[in-house]
Order: structure tokens, then sequence, then C-alpha cells
């Protein structure tokens, strides 16, 4: 046997101990969390964790997600009870589903300000032309833009073979007639070749002018510009019956703004009811875009984890999540720190 007897004053603190985290858990209870696998939904699920166990007392439990796998595990088991950052448009349909069903439930929406994908510039570019903010200006001067491979021709960078945005901006590309006003569409090879030309132009000051998304580390290092769009949003049928499929299946696309990315936080219907204080929590805190933005650098500079980057974010951002909170959980949380 490896158990040792408890000494009597060791069994009272214990008790002590063990009380004291009932009591606790009775004001929040346990819950488990999806820790999404890509940095800001990793940074966000253990900011989400600490706070939660340090300020609340609740017991979290981080499981590994991804967006179809977690939303379908949440749909049909009812676990984990949390999905911090869910990007909606990949699962849009059954989620309507699971929550007109009242299975699942959005806590909040925009969990991240500017957050999406879009059409952007390099900033030396935004700065020196600010008459041209949008994408329909920005195409009428493919010569600010000029190709490597022919000069005469203006250079929009798309995205790899393989990814899905590969053919939604080629649609567009074709859509807005981009090859007929001087553009060339220009296929970066891969996600470190796309990265890698956004890096050369942002680092030379040379325009550079294509597809990204954020939040990610190169939006925030760089400071990339996402452009507006002034052709309105054209809808459904022509999006997803047209611009997201292969070029034969899409055979008149019609010009459209960029489809909105919709951000949620997802919880089960059991939290839900019993989560008291942790779904206040989670209708409550709003990472800044230009925050998660740097802290995506500091994650990719510092190879920092989840984990050391949440610690970090609360460490430093104080101003910020002492907001999210109550006065006393703040306290409790600045003396876990």
């Amino acid at each position: 046997m490896k158990f040792q007897k408890l000494s009597t004053v060791a069994v009272i603190a214990m008790t002590s101990v063990l009380a004291s985290s009932a009591f606790a858990a009775e004001d929040c209870g346990s819950l488990s969390m999806a820790e999404m696998n890509w940095a800001s939904a990793e940074l966000m699920a253990n900011v989400d964790a600490i706070i939660l166990e340090e300020g609340y007392g609740c017991e979290v439990e981080l499981v590994p997600g991804a967006t179809t796998t977690t939303f379908a595990s949440m749909n049909e088991k009812g676990e984990p009870d949390v999905a911090g950052e869910l990007w909606i448009n990949a699962v849009r349909e059954p989620l309507e589903i699971a929550m007109n069903e009242g299975r699942l439930h959005s806590a909040l929406s925009g969990p991240i300000t500017g957050l999406g994908e879009g059409w952007w510039v390099t900033r030396k570019f935004a700065e020196e032309h600010p008459e041209l903010d949008t994408v329909e200006k920005l195409i009428a001067h493919p010569e600010l833009f000029p190709d490597a491979e022919d000069a005469s021709k203006g250079a929009f960078m798309g995205c790899p073979a393989g990814w899905g945005c590969q053919l939604t901006n080629a649609n567009l590309f074709r859509a807005f007639d981009m090859e007929e006003k001087g553009w060339t569409l220009v296929d970066p090879g891969s996600a470190a070749g796309l990265d890698g030309a956004i890096a050369k132009a942002s680092e030379r000051d040379e325009p550079w002018f294509g597809y990204y998304w954020a939040p990610t580390a190169l939006i925030g290092k760089y400071d990339l510009e996402l452009l507006e769009w002034e052709t309105a949003w054209g809808g459904s049928e022509n999006w997803d019956g047209c611009i997201v499929m292969a070029e034969q299946d899409c055979l008149d696309p019609q010009p459209t703004s960029y489809t909105e990315s919709e951000v949620h936080t997802v919880i089960t219907d059991r939290l839900m009811k019993e989560g008291g204080i942790a779904v206040e929590y989670f209708k409550t805190r709003i990472f800044p875009g230009e925050v998660m933005n740097t802290m995506l650098v500091y994650m990719n500079e510092e190879q920092a984890t989840g984990a050391d980057a949440a610690w970090h974010f609360l460490e430093n951002y104080e101003d910020l999540w002492s907001g999210w909170v109550s006065p006393e959980a703040a306290a409790a949380i600045k003396k876990a720190l």
C-alpha cells in the first residue's frame, strides 16, 4: 500500500480546502472547453480557463479541438461545453438547427473584433494612397502593382492550390473582369510563399495587393490594411452556389463583396442552464483585434504555447481583462499572476 496516514492537522486542513473548493465549485461548477488548433483560439481558451479557475473557482478542462470536429461533438454528444472561437461559416446550417432545437447557444457574437478574410494592401501603400481605400478603386489601377513576370500587368495574389480561398479569389477575379482590366492572378505556390511575399513587400516598402485573413501574426506584424468593398453583398446563391466552387461549376460569377466571417462563442445547453457566472463571463469578454494580433506576434516570435501566452496576456493587459470580471475576481486573478 502506498497510502500514507494523514495527520489530524493535515486531515483538518485538507477538509477545509475541499470544503472551500466545493463551495467555489457550487458557484461556477465544472466545464470543458475546446482548445482549438490555431493560435488565437489556443490563447483565448487558456485565458478563459485561468480567469474562470482563479477568478471564480470553476473547474475547467481543456480538450483538443478543431472547427468541424468540435462542433460535431458538441452537437451530438453535448461536449465540450464551450467552443470559444467557432467560425460558423463552416457549420452554419447544422448550427442553426442545433440552436433552434435548443442543444447549443451563442453566448457571444464576435469574441474578437476586426477579424475576417478579404483583400489587403501593405501599410506603406495605404499611407501613400489614402484615396484608394476600396477594392473597386484599386482594381482601376493595376499599374501600381507591377507583376514581376510582366510589368505591364498588375499582380493580384490569391491563394495556393488546394485552399478554399483559391476558388473564391479566382472567381472574384473573373467576376470583376480583372484580367481585361490589366491584372494577373498570381498563385503564391504555398502558404510559405504567400507569407513570404507579404513579408518581402512590407519590409521593402513595396506595394502588395492580395488575399489574407485576420487575426494572424502576419497581419499583426506588418499591419496590413483591409480594403472595404463598394459592391454590395451579392447573396448566398451567388456566393455559395458559384463563388466558392470550381470554375467549371461557376460559369457566371457575379460581383459581390467578400462574405462576412462570423465567429461566435458557442456553448451547450447544459452550460447555459448550469454555468452561472461562467456563462455571464462568456457573454462579456471581447478581444480587440489589435491586441489579438499583437499577442499572435508574441506567440510566433517567442514560440509561446497558448498557456504561456495567456499568462503573458493577463500580466500585460490588466486594463482590458479586468473589465470582463467582477472586482473580487480581478483581485483573485491578479494574486495568481
